[in-house]
């Protein structure tokens, strides 16, 4: 049986991975710290994720080892991090890496003093120094001579690191934001634009769905068709390249080359999430229904591969299997064949550009960027129709074939913040399609975090596994979880949800808002004390914390006519504008707060019986059409009227006119009369001004 380490009583699946390394690991605790302190050596602290290539790659060949082993059990004490678990530690620490070395990524490596002060930093080391990279044993013995020998430089530099990382992390300038800065992003954005493969820049690619969604915006609010061109080609690029999943369906992370064919092939609820928004506001804008067919596709992932029995949503799954990164994914034309016969195995082939010689490694990934159904169509003297309906089959047997192999690692914790994203998704999908299976799995979702992922006292918690709900949640998962709670009212027209958003917000202003500089810190007052408390505002892989509070604030303060929210939402406009001005391209969805607060806005309430078709209809048409401008509210007859009421006293006027149901519309602050039409509603809606 292996000796375990302390790593061994933890939930986290990545921690619970190097429970047997014979490197004598602690989790991020004051014991370790006290230990360091205790027998005055430094902490070596390693930060990583359960799905990250290169930390599988750094375990195999340095923590796995019994000589790197014995040098960092000899010489410090050793902490592993689960930066998905502990993001707070892991965004201290990154920002660290980046000023001291110009760079980060995964895994993340870094020395300090047992006070937490890091002299040292970088990513992946190999075990012994090679290609001009330093090996981890050589830098592990010349620290530990330092720190032996010249302490006091290793101090200094801890002092200046920290110093200059406090000021970094909490400067953000503040100022005004105008439409010049939603121009200059768009600008940006136009010239990183790759005209031949779609996306922004060059490899390796990332999804960059808040992009998508500023640009989306943008197109809505000046009718440059440009913007509009950029989000389709791109949207259309992903959806054909490998980094879809044409047999299970979802996006893997990234993509290493230009084309969008080679993923790096591990999948993250985050990028599914905000991807499946992408893909339903195109469709919104577009009608079309290759839009609203990929948003399907990554919901059918996620409910059959990624839900909980719970009804909560788990973290990722890993790019390797065996071993071998890809090797799920990936086919030959023999096993192909094998399964499709040989007639519709050579079609499929011809379709997803698979040959004996391979496009990765000897075997094929699944795409269909050059293919060209009608070209396909027309050589084998079949319909487009009768083409997609023999591929549509071929998926499905190839589907269940995959099913056998063994499958990746699924990292199974669950995230407060990565499920209110889903959230999101998923009641978006049921209010754009009309699929209340959707809203019942947010709901689920929901209901879930309500009721396994709080404290007694309500504090929110940001981690679920194995039973147990852990670590006071940061500012990320109250703004995204209210932005669910949003979503998730505009898809079900339930005022508690409303009412909850409300709630959530109104607490993280109090746990996490600074009174002094406005914004909001990323761990709450009532969270362990780090190197610094930073303020997040760069919109990354997810938005930031920083960018959904101020969507959320500007938008319940117009929902709500509460001027308490609209203050704070000024507040938190005005405490980032001189850090957006600099780089608007890196704060796309802070922008759409800004082009929010700038208008044109709409206000609308719907008042009708909850019974009546006309309602219904009404509903309908605010509830499909593509109005990020907009906020709206129902108002239903007879008694439920009591709870919206009391959440929205200004609703108390509207009522349903003469039996039917009416839309009383406001834009930018002037109120036109009333309607009784849902067509009319439309044409309002719809209508330019």
């Amino acid at each position: 049986m292996k000796k375990s380490n302390r790593l061994i009583r933890e939930k986290s699946p990545y921690l619970l991975q190097h429970a047997h390394n014979p490197v004598d690991w602690y989790p991020w605790s004051e014991e370790a710290f006290e230990k360091a302190k205790r027998e005055d050596k430094p902490i070596f602290l390693s930060i990583g994720y359960s799905t990250c290539h290169w930390c599988h790659v750094m375990e195999r060949e340095s923590f796995e080892d019994e000589e790197v082993a014995r040098m960092l059990n000899r010489d410090y004490v050793a902490i592993k991090v689960d930066r998905e678990e502990r993001p707070d530690v892991d965004h201290v620490y990154m920002t660290v890496c980046q000023a001291m070395t110009g760079q980060g990524g995964w895994p993340l490596t870094v020395i300090m003093t047992p006070e937490k002060k890091p002299f040292f930093a970088g990513t992946y080391f190999p075990k012994k120094s090679k290609y001009g990279r330093m090996g981890l044993m050589e830098i592990l013995e010349r620290v530990a001579d330092a720190w032996k020998q010249r302490r006091s430089e290793l101090l200094q530099a801890g002092d200046r690191v920290t110093e200059a990382v406090r000021g970094y992390m909490n400067s953000a300038g503040r100022g005004e934001l105008s439409e010049a800065v939603l121009k200059e992003a768009y600008e940006q954005l136009s010239a990183q634009f790759d005209e031949r493969y779609g996306g922004f820049g060059q490899a390796p690619k990332f999804p960059r769905p808040h992009d998508f969604l500023f640009l989306l915006r943008h197109f809505k609010r000046t009718g440059e068709k440009r913007a509009l061109k950029m989000v389709e080609k791109t949207l259309e690029a992903m959806r054909r390249g490998g980094i879809y999943d044409h047999l299970g369906f979802g996006f893997a992370r990234y993509s290493v080359d230009d084309r969008w064919h080679t993923p790096h092939f591990e999948k993250m609820l985050y990028d599914n999430a905000l991807l499946a928004v992408a893909y339903l506001e195109a469709y919104q804008v577009t009608g079309k229904e290759t839009y609203s067919r990929v948003a399907r596709e990554i919901f059918t992932y996620v409910l059959r591969d990624m839900t909980s029995p719970e009804g909560g949503f788990y973290s990722a799954e890993d790019a390797d299997s065996e071993g071998e990164e890809g090797k799920f994914y990936v086919w030959t034309t023999e096993e192909i064949r094998e399964v499709l016969g040989e007639e519709t195995g050579a079609l499929f082939c011809e379709c997803y550009d698979v040959t004996d010689a391979g496009n990765f490694e000897g075997k094929n990934i699944l795409h269909r960027i050059d293919f060209s159904p009608s070209s396909v169509a027309a050589r084998h003297g079949m319909s487009v129709d009768e083409l997609e309906r023999i591929l549509e089959e071929a998926r499905g047997k190839l589907f269940r074939a995959r099913e056998r192999r063994v499958r990746p690692h699924r990292d199974d914790k669950i995230l407060t913040s990565w499920n209110a994203l889903m959230i999101v998704a998923l009641a978006r999908g049921a209010r754009v399609l009309g699929e209340t299976r959707y809203a019942d799995a947010a709901e689920r979702a929901v209901r879930f975090i309500l009721q396994k992922m709080r404290r007694e006292d309500g504090r929110l918690l940001a981690r679920y596994r194995d039973g147990e709900a852990a670590i006071p949640a940061y500012l990320d998962d109250y703004a995204f979880l209210a932005w669910g709670l949003m979503e998730l009212y505009e898809a079900t027209l339930r005022i508690d949800y409303l009412r909850r958003a409300a709630d959530l917000t109104r607490e993280m202003i109090r746990l996490f808002g600074d009174k002094e500089e406005g914004g909001f810190f990323f761990y709450g007052s009532d969270g362990e004390k780090l190197l610094t408390r930073p303020k997040e505002i760069y919109d990354g892989a997810t938005p930031s914390g920083n960018s959904v509070a101020a969507y959320n604030l500007i938008r319940l303060a117009r929902l709500l006519a509460d001027p308490r929210l609209e203050k704070e939402a000024e507040r938190q406009l005005t405490a980032f504008a001189g850090t957006i001005r600099q780089a608007p391209v890196a704060h796309t969805f802070f922008l759409t707060a800004v082009q929010f607060a700038l208008g044109p806005t709409w206000e609308i309430v719907v008042a009708g019986g909850p019974k009546q078709a006309d309602t219904r209809q009404m509903l309908d048409v605010v509830g499909r059409l593509f109005l990020p401008e907009a906020v709206w509210v129902y108002r239903p007859e007879g008694p439920a009227a009591t709870e919206v009421e009391k959440l929205i006293p200004y609703v108390r006027e509207h009522r349903a006119l003469g039996g039917k149901a009416a839309a009383y519309v406001c834009q930018n602050y002037a109120c036109r009369a009333p309607v009784t039409n849902p067509e009319a509603l439309r044409e309002v809606l719809e209508k330019r001004e």
